[in-house]
């Protein structure tokens, strides 16, 4: 599999109806597990962006590659807990874009530790975190929204180098 070439840029209203599409599909929500009120509700998502934009503390991103918008990346939290999230479409997972972005984000976000959470048999994710140096430090449980269900999770970190 070759990569595909990625760029990162500042979230554009425009970006926000493909945002949608992507955190809305029923089987990448699936896949992720554990998602928010706001993938469900357009209202909320609206909102949930807005605030998001707002915070000079939460680096985000728009993940473009094919000339169009693919997904979204994110760090956000307190200094000493920055935790990174991403989305990519899913009719683009298995092309490199995820690590691609999420290499590039790293270059971005200074800040070590960072930290990752990913539901533990999302084997796709933890393949991308530790492809770009996270490194699993431990397991919890929690209710995982898309499954309605308790889910197990790995919890991983990205250590100053």
């Amino acid at each position: 599999m070759t990569a595909t070439a990625i760029s990162l840029r500042e979230v554009r209203d425009s970006d926000l109806p493909f945002f949608w599409r992507h955190w809305s599909d029923p089987e990448a929500r699936q896949v992720a597990a554990f998602t928010g009120e706001y993938q469900y509700d357009r209202a909320r998502f609206d909102q949930h962006w807005a605030q998001l934009r707002a915070d000079p503390e939460v680096l985000n991103r728009t993940v473009v590659a094919d000339g169009g918008v693919v997904g979204s990346i994110a760090v956000f939290g307190p200094p000493d807990e920055r935790e990174v999230t991403y989305w990519i479409d899913r009719a683009h997972w298995g092309r490199g874009i995820a690590t691609a972005a999420l290499g590039a984000l790293l270059g971005l976000e200074p800040t070590r530790p960072l930290h990752a959470r990913a539901a533990a048999d999302n084997t796709g994710s933890i393949r991308v975190l530790r492809k770009c140096g996270f490194v699993a430090t431990g397991h919890d449980r929690g209710f995982a929204r898309a499954r309605d269900a308790e889910t197990d999770e790995v919890v991983l970190v990205l250590r100053a180098a």
